[in-house]
């Protein structure tokens, strides 16, 4: 099954990759930037309650961050945040192989959320995170109410 996913490779690993092997190489590139399961199932949940967003966009125009969901009016930007990518204090377990890389990058993310969360939130926005791991249901319904709260509600 792991050869039938592309998950198995017997390609080598470029000299200029980070990868520790051709296995780690194929999982890693396999990730995807937008549109994960978690977002998705957000996205429909959100949908079903008549809310209508913007997808992928950046809530402000001069800052190179894109939120997952974005409520243009009401001024919400909502992010899906991957248990791994943004060392969820419930479900991330630290890599074996690489470890000082991965625990530094990992780190560079968690303040990169930070940053951005503060620079919206400085510029009038919401800002929602929902672990990849949290009911969608749950989130919609707390991203409604948020929605509904602000001063130019949907």
């Amino acid at each position: 099954m792991a050869h039938a996913a592309g998950y198995v490779t017997t390609e080598s690993v470029p000299p200029d990759s980070w990868a520790s092997s051709p296995a780690s190489r194929a999982v890693m590139s396999a990730n995807k930037g937008r549109d994960t399961k978690p977002e998705k199932l957000l996205r429909s949940a959100l949908h079903r309650r008549g809310l209508r967003y913007r997808v992928g966009a950046r809530p402000l125009p001069n800052l190179r961050r894109t939120a997952d969901v974005v409520f243009t009016k009401a001024h919400v930007a909502v992010f899906v945040d991957g248990c791994y990518w943004h060392g969820c204090p419930e479900h991330h377990r630290p890599a074996k192989k690489g470890a000082a890389f991965w625990q530094e990058k990992i780190a560079g993310n968690r303040a990169r959320d930070a940053e951005t969360d503060e620079a919206l939130r400085n510029a009038g926005w919401s800002v929602i995170r929902v672990w990849e791991h949290e009911d969608p249901e749950q989130a919609a319904e707390k991203i409604l109410k948020t929605v509904k709260s602000r001063p130019n509600p949907l």
